[in-house]
């Protein structure tokens, strides 16, 4: 599963970019969103590269961003009972019953380590592997 996080705005993007991140649901900066690793996913974030971030969360990060930053329909924060198996149905199932998929972070403590417009390892864009659980951790 591949955690995508939205590090730029769309000034001066093209409609298609625009269009492409409406459809993965990163509507604002700094929203994360969680997409099951399938071709078709891997050629929509392949086409929004240079506005997004991207790579396979760990379990204790995704934890720990359901039950801080989860919410229900209604903007409600969710228990943790509720978290918990919230984390086992995303994990086993990829279902979010219940839940909503979009996850508000705030920017990172400590700030960004890069520039935000050149891709990793130069810069903040683009394919992370598993090191996007240390931006995680710090944007939760």
């Amino acid at each position: 599963m591949f955690a995508v996080v939205r590090l730029r705005g769309t000034v001066k993007a093209r409609k298609e970019v625009e269009d492409t991140l409406r459809m993965l649901n990163l509507r604002r900066k700094m929203h994360c969103v969680l997409l099951k690793d399938n071709e078709s996913m891997k050629g929509m974030i392949n086409s929004v590269k240079d506005y997004i971030t991207w790579g396979e969360v760990s379990d204790e990060i995704l934890k720990q961003m359901i039950l801080k930053r989860g919410r229900k329909e209604g903007e409600k924060r969710l228990t943790e009972q509720e978290a918990m198996h919230a984390f086992e149905k995303i994990k086993n199932n990829y279902d979010f019953d219940g839940i909503k998929k979009i996850f508000r972070l705030t920017p990172p403590s400590k700030g960004f380590r890069r520039s935000i417009k050149q891709h990793y390892p130069d810069g903040e864009l683009g394919y992370r592997k598993e090191k996007i659980n240390e931006l995680l951790r710090r944007m939760i």
